[in-house]
């Protein structure tokens, strides 16, 4: 797999609806990078158990990664890693251990500092993946029961990737 490196300028405004299209605009622009993933690109591991699916993602160092929309909160393990993550909320660093509860309608761009084990936990009967994936992602925000966005402030992928390599570095 081959390192994302991102040069080019993308403005997030403030306002949900365009951080969101903004969000995809990034996701566009991973997209035509030489050696640009898609879909459940890196090793995933499913679990089940009474009442839940437990879904758990190993993401090697330096990989940008757009999330799916997520359509039910559920909760979030970080255990093992260093990420930066942009949402229309902003930039947060994690650092495992972390937990953490994603809201409906939350899209993320994650860039790994390290080797990242990221696990999430949806309440399910369900045993069949692709059916699970139905009810827990939206193919878009109208997808997404009573989802109200929330605001972003100007954010520039130039800068973003800036900014988390050198706090990497810190």
């Amino acid at each position: 797999m081959e390192k994302v490196e991102l040069t080019e300028r993308v403005n997030l405004p403030a306002d949900a609806e365009r951080a969101r299209a903004g969000i995809g605009e990034i996701e566009k622009r991973i997209a035509s990078t030489p050696g640009a993933m898609f879909g459940d690109c890196f090793p995933l591991k499913h679990t089940f158990v009474d009442g839940a699916y437990v879904r758990q993602m190993s993401m090697p160092a330096g990989m940008l990664l757009v999330s799916k929309i997520h359509k039910i909160k559920h909760a979030y393990f970080l255990l093992q890693g260093h990420v930066s993550v942009l949402t229309e909320n902003g930039i947060v660093q994690l650092s495992a251990p972390y937990s953490g509860i994603t809201e409906p309608g939350t899209k993320r761009v994650i860039y790994s500092h390290d080797d990242v084990v990221w696990t999430t936990i949806h309440v399910t009967d369900k045993t069949d993946v692709d059916e699970i994936e139905k009810d827990i992602i939206a193919e878009s925000y109208d997808d997404v029961p009573g989802f109200s966005g929330t605001r972003i402030d100007d954010i520039e992928v130039e800068s973003f990737t800036k900014k988390v390599t050198e706090e990497a570095a810190l």
